[in-house]
């Protein structure tokens, strides 16, 4: 399976006559353009133009052109206009994930989705994520929790960067991520361009919301910098959701962590219901970052979790699972008990199958509990 892809992009400027076609010719050798897409420009006489191209070979030098068809009056015919060659290598194909490990949703294939895993620098994992390059969102974030991934007291210092490794390297890392590292999203709430001078004084805003929060990550320097890497990023409500009912629950789950060997956790964004899939709207905001690109803000977030018994020789005997459900809002209070749903309604509402490593008879069961106090006294 490819996960290779990329985005394109071309402008022209001084047209005569009507533009009737924009796009590019690509291919693998340099003066062998064999491959073609058309792109999204005007028909003005000047203007910007891209392309989306999926199912391209990993690891892979790719070369392109771009291309204009302008039509001319005078003559009755079609010109077509060339620019420059220029080239780019594809993503390295994604590190082999595990399938035994509990908190992993089942494998979802896609030509714009990959997936990866990091470590904290020897054997111990941090966090597997599923990222969609269309959406630059993870559309999932997956990790154990447990005392010795939170109860250090490793407070990263520095600032928020581009992912590296795992299918990011410096050919592809500013293509297939939006640039939060340079600013934040800089965008107001109900806005959907970046505000030039900008000030949170008295404003809502978009921050940087972590999917795996970096207090859940205190071990080391190297796993709590993981943390920061933009494809851990969601436009996230600052006041009123990520640091109001979001934090509250995030803090829950570690003390929930610390009643157990290990809880697994899954989290991420939702754009559409899968169970009213193409009937909602999803805002998409220019980041002061990267002015060339547009995110979309989540429409939802939601949260599950899984605690598990084993007997002697390790195999799981019984479990516990819940699920946590939020409209992406403004909240007045932090009460997140009261959004507890079970993991199968999340199933529902994302279309994934998640804890998809539980056996098969345990899982039928667990991932049907809907009440908080269930799960914190298992």
């Amino acid at each position: 399976m490819s996960f290779a892809g990329a985005t394109l992009q071309g402008s022209y400027s001084g047209a005569t006559g009507t533009i009737y076609e924009t796009g590019f010719y690509y291919g693998t050798s340099s003066g062998n353009l064999n491959l073609q897409i058309t792109g999204d420009g005007s028909n003005s006489a000047s203007g910007d133009f891209q392309c989306n191209i999926t199912g391209l070979n990993a690891s892979t030098k790719y070369y392109y052109k771009a291309y204009v068809l302008e039509w001319n009056a005078s003559t009755s015919s079609y010109v077509e206009r060339f620019g420059e060659e220029q080239n780019f290598t594809t993503s390295a194909a994604p590190a082999y994930v595990p399938t035994g490990w509990l908190e992993l949703p089942r494998s979802t294939s896609g030509a714009s989705l990959m997936t990866g895993t990091y470590r904290d620098g020897t054997s111990a994992r941090n966090y597997t994520y599923l990222y969609d390059r269309s959406m630059y969102s993870s559309m999932w974030v997956a990790y154990p929790l447990y005392a010795d991934t939170y109860s250090g007291s490793n407070k990263y210092s520095g600032s928020w960067g581009p992912a590296t490794g795992n299918g990011f390297g410096t050919n592809n890392s500013n293509g297939y991520q939006i640039n939060i590292w340079s600013n934040s999203y800089n965008v107001y709430l109900g806005n959907t361009m970046y505000s030039d001078p900008f000030s949170t004084s008295g404003n809502e805003y978009y921050a940087r919301g972590h999917q795996i929060p970096d207090a859940d990550r205190q071990y080391n320097q190297t796993m709590v910098q993981q943390t920061y890497y933009a494809i851990n990023s969601t436009p996230q409500i600052q006041n009123k959701f990520n640091g109001g009912i979001w934090q509250q629950l995030e803090q829950a789950v570690r003390a929930q962590a610390s009643t157990t060997d290990t809880l697994y956790v899954a989290t991420g964004p939702a754009f559409d219901r899968a169970d009213i899939a193409g009937t909602e709207a999803v805002t998409w905001i220019t980041p002061r970052g990267d002015p060339s690109k547009t995110c979309p803000v989540p429409n939802y977030y939601w949260k599950v979790l899984l605690k598990v018994t084993r007997n002697g020789s390790g195999q799981v005997t019984s479990a516990c699972s819940i699920g946590f459900w939020f409209v992406h809002q403004e909240y007045s209070n932090s009460n997140y008990a009261s959004f507890a749903v079970s993991v199968n309604t999340i199933e529902e509402r994302t279309g994934l199958d998640l804890f998809a490593n539980l056996p098969d008879e345990i899982e039928e069961t667990v991932e049907a509990n809907s009440t908080w106090q269930t799960f914190q006294n298992f």
